[in-house]
């Protein structure tokens, strides 16, 4: 039998020795950013998602070895456990394979099998099953069983005992099981009906087949809630002819008075007992698929939502569009904090555009604006026309974007958000928070659950612990990828930090208010609760740009420091230069000393002597910057203006299945399919795409009565 070790990196295509480094790693208690960052040597430089998948598929093993040893234990308790069984168990690769070898020993509710044992037929259907040529007739056999004291009346009642028993047995066989579960696999096809008339999102279904491996995941997911919904009949469909032969294959021996008797209980036991348990267990299966593919895709729209490039130390003007209460305004400075709040009522039913209009022309005047966020939620669109016709009236140069508001209602009504703004009401807190979220993207959206966030599909109907895990690991990666500044960060933002929790970051903001800014990454370890642990863990993502030691505010871990500094010397440098950024040869000169030779110099290993290289180079760099900037827009259209054949440049804002959504400036995304993104095939639209990309789109219809654009990518003209 294959260990986890060896199992892992089969399945990885990794060497065993970096696979037992790293579940040594994990087992420490150290952290996967830490791991992927400062361990290269030891793993040889997998990625974060590796890790988090070996991490992920580490606990599925280890749990997979706990119940076969439990399995095993209950069947040997029975007096059950042959060397034949445990060795199938300790070879069976899916928990699913551990419970088919289960099921024969596993103690049950009273069944008609079971009540069948009570009245003493076991012996009876065993001979039967036995299907011995030399049997008498089956009805001379069961006479002997007759007992009405045991309720066994008859011939007939003690020959249907005897079939309830073999119906048990049969569908107790692992073997079977196995067999069938791959033939509904590849076999079975899902029909879905609708179960009223009614018109309703899931039209798409009320008549609809497809063969089970060629579902899609938001098929899935689709059909479930709308069964759950009670607007469809939702069944698996598999050939019975083909199934029982797989049954009888298995079961029968021919020439035997029992041998019809045994073809009969088959078909009883797959009529009544495993079809319907495989159908619940294929729907499982794929609904567990379907929800891991959506899982996924979350991910995949969410890293590139809180790495968006934020729009650095511009004065902001946050506008939470609504009608009948009016639109809040927040005006932030360039590091977030708040300067100015308003109400104006440009909306219907009030109408006041041009009191609107002179408030915002004032705000923007006295404090500097640069750039207006707009939620993008009710009367956004006309909150958007108002702006843009503002725009054009002033003589300032200022810019506006419709930000996502997804989960600002979340956070303006949570307790974090009414402790950092207890004087402000609920709305005027979510329009600090759409200001800066397009200041500093990561830094707001921390704050919020990020299921509530908003990108990715059918968030709601998956295993809401498995997707928290998930995206929190997300929102740690990309937080630690970028860095955190120790003396502004939120304790939300810190609490992201590799080795910090809820309790630590709080702690950590507590020791500055209380003894002024950190002046040195050393002085973490005066916070209470952060020990030599956490602090191995969190230091080399922690940047303190206000220390004398330039290391303290880079990605160089204190264990480094050393090697640092030794490249350095070895290279004709000091920490003097990296101040000031003067390394622009630092790569050439490493080359030509050589990085193995270099790496021995300095104590450390070669990736970790790159990373060093790199960190030198560009000390404290934002991987951010280097992503494309966000489109901010100073004109307004809508979607009446729109033709086929029109040109635009939008912003990918969701990226599903079957496509991805795009922001074109007229508040309906638009939809361009999979099959419209490039002209090469692909699996998955986020091969090509992210969240945030600024791309090139042409129209190719509109439905503005049902809000449906149609776009495309690859049909752009060349010179567009």
């Amino acid at each position: 039998m294959e260990s986890i070790v060896q199992i892992l990196a089969r399945e990885l295509g990794k060497q065993t020795n970096h696979i037992e480094n790293v579940i040594g790693l994990i087992d420490e208690g150290n952290t996967i950013p830490f791991i992927a960052r400062y361990r290269k040597e030891l793993h040889g430089t997998m990625d974060d998602n590796t890790l988090r998948a070996l991490a992920d598929r580490l606990t599925y093993l280890r749990n997979l070895q706990t119940r076969r040893d439990e399995v095993k234990s209950s069947i040997d308790s029975q007096g059950k456990l042959t060397e034949e069984l445990a060795t199938a168990i300790d070879n069976a690769v899916t928990l699913a394979e551990v419970e088919d070898l289960y099921r024969p020993y596993k103690q049950k509710r009273r069944t008609r099998a079971t009540i069948a044992k009570e009245k003493g037929l076991e012996p009876l259907a065993l001979l039967l099953f036995s299907q011995e040529k030399t049997l008498p007739d089956i009805r001379e056999s069961a006479q002997d069983y007759i007992d009405p004291e045991k309720g066994v009346e008859s011939v007939e009642d003690a020959l249907a005992g005897a079939s309830d028993i073999i119906a048990e047995m049969i569908s107790d066989s692992a073997d079977i099981r196995k067999e069938l579960r791959a033939m509904m696999l590849k076999k079975s096809t899902l029909i879905s009906q609708a179960t009223k008339e009614d018109d309703s999102v899931y039209r798409l279904y009320y008549d609809f087949s497809q063969p089970v491996f060629k579902l899609q995941g938001h098929q899935i997911l689709a059909i479930n809630r709308g069964e759950k919904e009670e607007f469809l009949k939702v069944n698996i469909a598999c050939n019975r002819a083909d199934s029982l032969d797989v049954i009888q294959a298995a079961t029968v021996k021919y020439g035997s008075s029992a041998t019809d008797f045994v073809i009969a209980a088959g078909e009883d036991s797959y009529d009544r007992l495993i079809f319907p348990s495989m159908e619940r267990e294929i729907r499982n299966h794929f609904t567990d698929m379907a929800g891991e593919g959506a899982i996924k895709n979350f991910a995949i729209n969410l890293k590139p939502l809180i790495m968006q490039p934020p729009v650095k130390g511009k004065v902001t003007l946050g506008l939470d569009p609504a009608y009948r209460t009016g639109c809040k305004i927040a005006v932030v400075d360039g590091t977030g904090k708040v300067l100015d709040t308003t109400v104006i009522y440009p909306t219907p039913p009030h109408n006041k555009i041009e009191e609107a209009k002179a408030v915002l022309k004032k705000l923007i005047a006295k404090h500097g604006v640069c750039h207006i966020a707009i939620g993008n939620g009710t009367a956004s669109r006309e909150s958007e026309n108002f702006v843009a016709e503002l725009l054009c009236e002033i003589p300032q140069k200022v810019s506006y974007m419709v930000v996502n508001e997804a989960g600002a209602s979340v956070y303006s009504a949570s307790e974090l958000g009414a402790a950092e703004f207890p004087a402000f009401d609920v709305s005027l807190r979510s329009a600090v928070s759409i200001a800066r979220r397009l200041q500093d993207p990561m830094a707001e959206l921390v704050k919020i659950d990020p299921k509530s966030i908003g990108v990715g599909q059918y968030q709601h109907d998956v295993p809401q612990k498995r997707l928290a895990e998930t995206l929190d690991g997300v929102v740690e990666d990309c937080v630690n990828s970028v860095g955190v500044d120790v003396n502004t960060a939120s304790p939300s933002l810190l609490s992201r930090v590799s080795g910090l929790n809820q309790t630590t970051a709080k702690n950590v903001v507590a020791y500055r208010d209380e003894n002024g800014i950190f002046t040195s990454r050393k002085q973490l370890l005066k916070v209470p609760k952060l020990g030599p642990k956490a602090f191995e863990q969190c230091a080399g993502f922690i940047r303190v740009p206000e220390s004398k030691q330039v290391l303290d505010n880079t990605a160089v871990h204190p264990e480094s420091y050393e090697a640092a500094e030794t490249l350095l010397t070895l290279c004709g440098y000091s920490l003097q230069d990296v101040k000031i950024e003067g390394l622009s040869q630092l790569t050439e000169k490493v080359k030509a000393i050589g990085e193995e030779k270099a790496a021995a110099a300095c104590g450390i290993g070669v990736p970790t002597l790159r990373d060093l290289v790199k960190e030198l180079i560009k000390p404290g760099r934002d991987p951010r910057d280097e992503l494309p900037s966000p489109l901010l827009r100073t004109t307004a259209m809508e979607i009446k203006d729109l033709t086929a054949g029109m040109v635009l440049t939008g912003t990918v804002r969701n990226v599903i299945d079957f496509g991805a959504f795009v922001d074109i400036g007229v508040h309906q995304d638009g939809l361009v399919h999979i099959s419209q993104i490039c002209n090469r095939y692909i699996r998955h639209p986020s091969e090509v795409l992210s969240v945030g990309d600024i791309v090139n789109v042409v129209v190719l219809e509109v439905d503005e009565k049902k809000k449906r654009i149609g776009l495309s990518i690859k049909q752009v003209p060349p010179d567009a």
